[in-house]
């Protein structure tokens, strides 16, 4: 190689060398996650299966406490209408996520649900069929509650009237009266007597068709927007749909 070409070759060599040293190196992705208190307002229906999934997910997201809110869907979406300071709402019906869809924008359905006929341990009244709970003490959710909503179809379709001992705004109370003996019978949904020696549950006849699907989703004005978005995405997971399958809930 002539001396002028060897030349060019160290200046080329001397060109490309400065130009990798000019270039900045990429920057590391963060390693900081979502952090703080996400605020769950959920579905009393709910309150065991996603008590077990809160303490799951704080496990998988280190920096993040879940503090739940249950109460009846229909209770929730008016406090949230009306500012309520909540990072997520998964509600027991559409129906109630529809009425906060300005700030739940994008709902996913993440579980369903249906009635059954909860009695006291022992079945005093002697319950067998819905058109047993015209007879009895009953005690129903109120009509805006999902459970309550639920209970006027699935009575409508057997043709059977029931006048309530009380009308509850949310299923937790439902099946407080029932397994304190203050009503004979009471509808409650099928994974509210999971688990429970207090009460019996009894299939109805045309449960089946009636069926509550369980929406979920981040606010769009959540205070913590990212440990709620990721909090959803936990209920969605693998993980989040087997605890919800093991206390009863159908896929959606």
């Amino acid at each position: 190689m002539s001396r002028s070409l060897r030349l060019l070759a160290v200046a080329v060599a001397a060109a490309l060398l400065a130009g990798c040293a000019s270039t900045p190196p990429a920057p590391a992705a963060s390693a900081d996650g979502p952090s703080g208190t996400v605020e769950v307002y959920a579905a009393a229906s709910l309150q065991r299966s996603f008590d077990e999934i809160a303490r799951a997910f704080e496990d998988a997201t280190p920096g993040v406490t879940v503090s739940p809110v249950y109460d009846g869907s229909s209770t929730l979406a008016t406090q949230i209408g009306e500012g309520a300071p909540a990072d997520v709402f998964a509600s027991a019906d559409v129906k109630n996520m529809t009425k906060v869809a300005a700030q739940a924008p994008d709902p996913q359905v993440f579980a369903a649900n249906t009635l059954v006929i909860a009695v006291p341990s022992g079945n005093p009244g002697a319950v067998a069929t819905l058109a047993d709970l015209a007879r009895v003490t009953t005690v129903l959710c109120a009509p805006e509650v999902p459970c309550g909503a639920a209970s006027q179809t699935l009575l409508s379709n057997a043709g059977v009237a029931v006048t309530p001992a009380s009308a509850e705004q949310n299923v937790t109370a439902v099946l407080t009266k029932v397994a304190a003996g203050e009503a004979d019978a009471g509808l409650v949904y099928a994974t509210d007597v999971v688990g429970r020696d207090d009460v019996e549950a009894i299939v109805p006849a045309g449960a089946d068709a009636v069926v509550n699907r369980y929406p979920i989703a981040a606010l769009a004005d959540a205070p913590n927007p990212d440990a709620a978005a990721a909090f959803v995405a936990f209920v969605l997971s693998d993980e989040g749909r087997k605890i919800l399958a093991d206390a009863g809930f159908r896929a959606p």
